[in-house]
């Protein structure tokens, strides 16, 4: 008999979300809060935060402490790493990821925001909306993701002032805007002091929104995945060739996106050859039906030859493959990103050889302005990029599908990340690209 799990229930009890803020805005404070007060951290864990505190000199526990895992976090103040937390309440699971403040790492933003549903951005009520801000907004905007909340925090230190919201809220928003963010909500708070992060603030009566926690309780996150053109990359073929399964051959991987069913026709890319589903198995039991971020094994009527790196999908929503990749990038490494460079392109489970044909522009994030042709991008830089693929790669827009419209790039000396990409269109309108011949080796 055929299970299948309530897709409903897979894709609205988790949501994955970020934070960032500029230095001092109080992004760690603002998780420990929300753990304490929705009591998701055990005792022994207060305890050492407390003892932690105590060793400072400070009179009450820095809750700061339950996100910054680093010595040389605490010793600081500051957050250098993403922290990523899981907890629960009883009407959400959820995965939170605390990304850092200073500019130098904005890049480690990219890594935590880049699987969330929602990004929570901070402000300093007595700074308001400063460059950090607009830089992590564009990020968000950059990633598509669905949700921005905008935390006005240290209310406390501007005499929980409507104005001063207000002000700030209006700001973001139209900035926002220009980016094409679909959704901004603005929500006051204290972090330190608790208004508004999990109860309601005594000290803004002018305020009759959800507080943070509520909000993040009862987002709509219908945008899941599942929804998406369907895409199986394939990670493993399981041949058992045992007396029990002599002709078992099945195509094992984590759905990126979609919903497969049994009996439905699909194309086996960059091969193009095709096939009909005739099974398949999740966690050993057969389903007539599995949808994204479920590991999976796929059954097919024909024996045709898949390896590792090809993607299954439907045979009517197919995409086209190419080896000429236009693409949105933030370079994460410390060595530059320069035009020529030969690299490794991974895109879900394939990596093929690639080079960099051209970089037609650099984001500036202050003002939206483009500069052309830097001839490299470094750490934190976000630019537009052309490259050259040794294979054909069927890659969709990332504005489609956040999984299977987004790689990085790799160095193939030791296997460094380089750079993390988003195929297509973004905000910022990329230049015509002209292509260079290149006669020194890779040239494809």
């Amino acid at each position: 008999m055929s299970t299948i799990i309530s897709e409903e229930l897979s894709a609205t009890t988790l949501l994955r979300f970020a934070t960032a803020g500029s230095v001092d805005d109080g992004k760690s404070t603002l998780v420990g809060r929300l753990l304490h007060d929705s009591k998701s951290i055990l005792s022994d864990q207060l305890e050492a935060v407390e003892r932690a505190s105590a060793g400072r000199g400070q009179d009450a526990p820095d809750l700061a402490l339950l996100t910054d895992g680093l010595r040389a976090e605490r010793e600081q103040g500051i957050t250098i790493d993403v922290a990523y937390r899981y907890f629960a309440t009883p009407r959400r699971r959820f995965i939170l990821a605390d990304t850092p403040g200073h500019v130098q790492y904005t890049r480690n933003m990219v890594t935590g925001a880049s699987t969330a549903e929602l990004t929570v951005i901070l402000v300093d009520a007595r700074n308001g909306v400063v460059e950090q801000t607009r830089r992590h907004a564009a990020i968000a905007a950059l990633l598509r993701v669905p949700h921005v909340v905008l935390a006005v925090n240290k209310m406390d230190l501007v005499e929980y002032r409507e104005s001063v919201f207000a002000a700030i809220a209006e700001e973001f928003t139209a900035y926002a805007s220009e980016l094409g963010v679909p959704e901004v909500t603005a929500i006051p708070i204290s972090a330190l002091a608790g208004d508004n992060v999990v109860d309601p603030s005594a000290n803004m009566d002018w305020y009759g929104g959800p507080t943070f926690l509520e909000h993040l309780e009862t987002v709509p996150v219908s945008h899941d995945l599942a929804h998406c053109h369907a895409r199986l990359p394939i990670q493993y073929v399981i041949r058992p060739q045992t007396a029990e399964h002599p002709d078992y051959r099945g195509y094992a991987g984590q759905i990126a996106a979609g919903t497969f069913h049994v009996g439905e026709a699909v194309t086996v890319l960059p091969s193009g050859r095709t096939s009909t589903i005739s099974g398949i198995d999740l966690l050993g039991v057969p389903v007539d039906a599995a949808w994204t971020t479920q590991s999976v094994t796929v059954l097919l009527a024909d024996d045709i030859d898949i390896s590792r790196g090809d993607l299954i999908v439907p045979t009517k929503d197919a995409p086209a493959t190419t080896q000429d990749v236009e693409a949105t990038v933030c370079h994460v490494a410390d060595q530059p990103l320069t035009v020529g460079h030969r690299v490794l392109i991974k895109h879900g489970t394939r990596t093929v050889k690639a080079i960099v044909k051209d970089i037609p522009s650099r984001l500036t994030l202050d003002d939206l302005s483009l500069h052309p042709h830097p001839g490299q991008l470094v750490a934190n830089d976000i630019g537009r990029v052309k490259i050259r693929t040794a294979e054909p790669l069927p890659v969709d827009s990332y504005a489609d599908s956040r999984r299977t419209g987004s790689f990085i790039l790799i160095d193939p000396a030791d296997g460094t990340t380089l750079t993390a990409g988003m195929v297509g269109e973004s905000f910022a309108s990329p230049e015509p690209v002209k292509d260079e011949p290149d006669d020194d080796g890779w040239d494809f």
